[in-house]
């Protein structure tokens, strides 16, 4: 048995330890670190819902950032105070004006205000295939853009909205992103997400089944669509202050890359991209302000996170461009697995868990015996074949 094999594992992995970190998140909101899990919260909902349209669709979209930035000017416009709108967006309608909505309920409404525009752009953008349609989605973006820094009554022009109450908890961050990774987890294994798949593998094949395409190509994009708008009025109330900048081609750049090195094909791999994504430019950052290394001072390397970063995308897709996690769930069938859960009440598994553990080491020493057994058979043999061949010449 495997160490992955162990219900008990995954329970201390994915459960456990992230809990943890997660109520000493809760208990220091304020702290630097836990904006950063914060962070790594929203980038999960936003990776795991264009993986539904990339990913498991078979489309390319790159217009995630325009989604996103509707949701967030759509919650800021329902949670701010009337006094706040005069100032800022005096243009607003008298009963959008005197309009204050609950957080929760105001996030619902962003998302499904992004949603609807995703019904409205899909129709015309979603025949297009390829580079074709990640063309036509940045063209939604550039849209969004002028709209958000034009338009002053309503969005404060290119000001933006500043003073957006921090509603954005750890609890609520995280309770939306595992609400949106178990809906997902649930669409993928059921008759809706084979068809997607389907879709994604042949298209041809999936038409002849009776697959309606057009009905799978716009409800998920409108799904995904609806969960990036949610993340945006996160991440709008988490940073207390937003502007069409926050939501350009970068930011959707920034998205797809992430979810092109966890792998676009996996829920989980949202997770680790979303990891690798967040925390390590942060750990590169000292490298651009110069660093002490064995007495020696290294000079300042500008912009040494992003050239690190854009090396490993340039390298996951040469050698694995099914991205880290490729189409293994691991992470997410370990969340929502009533087994992972029960397997702390069963003395089975802990006996299990200690033999693993236990013979761990042995198993190791094999494999590489057996490994350097090969090479010495290898290494032989090439020598041999070396040898007759100088004879022969």
């Amino acid at each position: 048995m495997r160490l992955r094999d162990s219900n008990l594992f995954k329970f201390f992995i994915f459960v456990l330890i992230p809990l943890i970190v997660l109520i000493i998140c809760g208990m220091n909101s304020t702290n630097y670190y836990a904006g950063l899990v914060h962070l790594f919260g929203i980038n999960i909902i936003l990776v795991a819902s264009l993986n539904l349209v990339n990913g498991f669709s078979g489309m390319f979209s790159m217009g995630h950032a325009a989604f996103m930035a509707i949701g967030a000017y759509a919650s800021a416009l329902l949670t701010l105070e009337t006094n706040q709108k005069m100032t800022s967006m005096s243009g607003l309608p008298e009963w959008l004006m005197n309009l204050t909505l609950p957080f929760p309920i105001a996030l619902l409404i962003g998302g499904f205000i992004a949603s609807f525009c995703a019904l409205i752009v899909g129709f015309p953008v979603l025949r297009f295939k390829g580079h074709y349609l990640a063309v036509a989605t940045i063209g939604f973006i550039v849209i969004v853009r002028a709209v958000l820094d034009n338009e002053d009554q309503w969005t404060n022009g290119a000001r933006g909205v500043t003073g957006l109450p921090n509603y954005a908890s750890t609890w609520i961050i995280f309770a939306s992103a595992i609400l949106c990774l178990f809906i997902l987890h649930r669409l993928l294994n059921s008759a809706y997400g084979r068809s997607l798949i389907a879709m994604r593998d042949d298209y041809v094949a999936a038409q002849t089944l009776g697959i309606n395409l057009t009905v799978c190509k716009i409800s998920s994009f409108c799904i995904s669509a609806f969960m990036a708008g949610v993340a945006g009025g996160l991440w709008g109330h988490m940073q207390s202050v937003i502007s069409g900048k926050f939501f350009y081609i970068e930011a959707s750049f920034k998205i797809v890359e992430t979810s092109i090195i966890g792998g676009m094909a996996s829920l989980s791999g949202a997770i680790v991209g979303s990891l690798i994504m967040t925390f390590i430019p942060e750990l590169l950052a000292p490298l651009e302000t110069g660093i002490t290394v064995f007495g020696i001072q290294l000079p300042e390397l500008y912009g040494a996170s992003n050239l690190i970063l854009a090396a490993l995308l340039i390298l996951i897709i040469i050698y694995r461009r099914q991205g880290i996690m490729g189409y293994n769930e691991i992470i997410t069938d370990s969340l929502f697995s009533i087994k992972t859960y029960t397997s702390i009440l069963k003395k089975s598994e802990y006996i299990n868990l200690y033999t693993i553990l236990i013979n761990m080491p042995k198993k190791l020493i094999s494999t590489f015996a057996a490994a350097s057994k090969t090479d010495a058979v290898k290494n032989k043999k090439r020598k041999e074949r070396r040898s007759k061949n100088e004879k022969n010449s």
